[in-house]
């Protein structure tokens, strides 16, 4: 794609690294087949290509942007799986992120769109005011129904709809500290406890750590840490985002000088792209460009790590597992094969769904701020997960658990859970009442 910046344009790194990813695009339109935006409504500026001729538009004009760049942009779910069929190497997350950032500084939005914004940025990234804030929502879901029939509050009553009727206490498995193996000590690593997973399903983390103890990895919970930014970022609040890394590579380099680290374990696949992005985002700033880096080449999905470890092949389970592979898991990090060869390894058939490239519809904060689009994909992910006749739905990230599991009876559990209870584990309380 031929580009017009100005020599004055360019000389802003943030506009430079735009038109090195927009020169790229070549306008094949591979990109369409597989968005889930495009596929759901059929306009050309819901889709990759046409939201990279927005932003072109928008940025080599210089100019703040208007309500057709925003209503398009904000219905990108930024599942990547634009990158994954683009055969000319465009990278569209770095792109879509600038757009966001831009759009965030010269855009005003309506009043109960902040509000919304405002609110979610102030409380999900923080466990403590997040599961406050759960507990106080058990007391307004009759209301639900009365909110989303007023446009402004509509968000607020999708909210009390994703929301459980029951909040787990914070869980002893997010306590700063380091975790004691059993037997011999085979390596030592750091966890990403995480904002909202450990107050949604705290049982993701306390299977991680029983596992790796098991398995011989000390764990280090990490003092001082807290969100790893990625909901924000996808909000386009920069600074609060760029706040959050910082925070987080302080916390695990703290860590490895401590006593070495041979990785850093992500449970959450959306929090594990952007952390491995880390390096991406830092990248201007002097103080961590460096440090970032590291900490990205050592951010491993639970999953990626443990497929090193060599687990032992399990006798059948007699259960059949359904697997939803996250966007970011397949789209962001590319891990396709390791959760369903360690599931097949640990003694459960597993199951691809149809459509498994598309997006469920959760995508960090989209179920709450698109609802109307999320809830079509969460429909059609649904089906195409019922058609598979599982027993068991598994899946890497807490936004697809808590999407997919308001639109199906089928439990859902993280695939580190599944693995937990094969090797030695106390089987899932979800699945008291299954065989195997």
């Amino acid at each position: 794609m031929q580009t017009s910046f100005t020599s004055a344009q360019l000389a802003d790194p943030h506009v430079a690294t735009s038109e090195q990813i927009l020169r790229k695009c070549v306008h094949c339109g591979f990109c369409t087949a597989t968005c889930p935006t495009y596929v759901t409504l059929g306009n050309e500026l819901d889709s990759p290509r046409g939201r990279i001729y927005l932003i072109k538009d928008m940025l080599e004009n210089d100019r703040p942007a208007d309500e057709e760049v925003v209503t398009h942009i904000d219905r990108c779910l930024s599942c990547l799986a634009c990158m994954t069929t683009c055969p000319s190497g465009v990278n569209y997350m770095h792109l879509v992120d600038h757009a966001r950032v831009h759009i965030e500084k010269t855009y005003k939005r309506p009043l109960g769109d902040r509000l919304v914004r405002a609110v979610l940025a102030a409380v999900l990234p923080y466990p403590g005011r997040f599961r406050l804030a759960l507990k106080a929502v058990a007391l307004g879901h009759p209301f639900a129904g009365l909110l989303k029939r007023i446009p402004q509050l509509k968000a607020f009553g999708t909210m009390l709809d994703l929301a459980p009727s029951k909040v787990a206490a914070a869980s002893p498995a997010d306590r700063p500290g380091v975790r004691t193996v059993e037997g011999t000590r085979r390596g030592r690593v750091a966890i990403l406890s995480g904002c909202a997973q450990p107050v949604l399903r705290p049982e993701i983390n306390e299977a991680t750590l029983r596992l790796l103890a098991r398995l011989g990895i000390e764990v280090v919970v990490p003092e001082d840490a807290g969100c790893c930014g990625a909901l924000v970022h996808h909000m386009g609040r920069e600074e609060q985002a760029l706040d959050a890394a910082r925070r987080m590579v302080d916390a695990w380099l703290k860590v490895k000088a401590q006593g070495g680290l041979d990785a850093v374990i992500i449970t959450a696949s959306g929090c594990g792209t952007t952390i491995k992005d880390y390096g991406h985002m830092l990248r201007l700033d002097p103080a961590y460009a460096e440090k970032a880096a590291e900490v990205s080449a050592l951010a491993r999905d639970i999953t990626e790590y443990l497929a090193g470890l060599d687990l032992p092949v399990l006798e059948k389970k007699g259960l059949t597992v359904a697997y939803h592979s996250a966007c970011s898991m397949q789209h962001g990090q590319k891990i396709t094969m390791a959760p369903k060869v360690l599931l097949r390894n640990a003694g459960f058939a597993v199951r691809d769904p149809g459509e498994g490239h598309l997006c469920c519809g959760s995508a960090g904060t989209y179920n709450i701020l698109q609802p109307e689009i999320s809830a079509k994909l969460k429909a059609r992910k649904v089906r195409n997960i019922e058609a598979t006749k599982a027993d068991i739905i598994a899946t890497g990230n807490i936004g697809c658990i808590t999407q997919i599991s308001t639109g199906t009876a089928m439990p859902i559990l993280h695939t580190v859970e599944l693995l937990d209870w094969a090797y030695g584990g106390p089987k899932p309380a979800i699945l008291a009442d299954r065989a195997g």
